[in-house]
């Protein structure tokens, strides 16, 4: 059985000739916080798609609870334990709140859980109970996400991959955000974290990878690796 619960090696994904991925390899253990940081455009969420079934990677290989999940479709690796909460806090604008988080609870696992997973989104979020009956695309952009983050976690998931949560968000809510995630990961979930935010990340993490151009140019500890080597890489000075 592999120490990992997740292990991506030699990752390659393509838009036409446009090479956005380039051998990306990271894994990723129960119950940790990984950081994947890059700029805008440096690959880092065509690396997550890949990962997690939304496109198919043109090489490499996805390993999930030790099993090759590569290419797998996406609600399979949901139904497995693994989703992701894509950036810009999407949501099914015309449905309510209450119904946006109960499409999250459409396999067979979680539909048996659902009021308990409900009332512990409600305790994580409790503006989501307040705002249940209004229309999703009526909130704002924090709420928005508070939604898409709540939606994932009525899945039953293991392992939630956050896609550039904090983008466009006030500073007070982005803080909030990453204090339920970081409730949420002391309670047994495994996470991925997606982010240009460095300081964040870094704080937040465990093990962090910096993308440039579609490659892993810098792993580490994230509590060892230094702010000037972070820098030089980010930007590829």
């Amino acid at each position: 059985m592999s120490d990992y619960l997740l292990k991506a090696e030699d990752i390659n994904a393509k838009y036409g000739d446009f090479h956005a991925v380039q051998g990306a390899s990271f894994d990723i253990k129960k119950g940790e916080i990984i950081s994947v940081i890059g700029t805008n455009g440096a690959g880092k969420s065509t690396l997550m798609k890949a990962i997690v079934g939304i496109m198919k990677p043109s090489g490499g290989k996805v390993y999930y609870k030790g099993e090759d999940v590569t290419g797998i479709p996406t609600h399979k690796l949901v139904e497995m334990g693994l989703i992701a909460v894509p950036e810009g806090g999407r949501v099914f604008p015309r449905m309510t709140v209450l119904d946006n988080l109960i499409m999250g609870s459409y396999t067979p696992k979680a539909r048996k859980n659902r009021d308990q997973a409900l009332e512990r989104v409600y305790s994580l979020f409790p503006i989501l109970k307040e705002k249940a009956n209004q229309a999703a695309g009526s909130l704002s952009g924090g709420q928005r996400q508070m939604v898409a983050i709540g939606r994932a976690l009525m899945s039953d998931p293991e392992l939630v991959l956050f896609d550039e949560i904090s983008l466009g968000l006030a500073p007070t809510v982005i803080k909030d955000i990453y204090a339920t995630i970081r409730q949420i990961n002391k309670e047994g979930l495994t996470v991925i974290l997606v982010e240009q935010d460095v300081k964040r990340s870094l704080k937040m993490s465990t093990k962090a990878y910096v993308m440039l151009k579609g490659k892993i140019v810098l792993e580490g500890n994230s509590q060892e690796l230094t702010e000037e080597e972070v820098k030089r890489a980010y930007f590829g000075i």
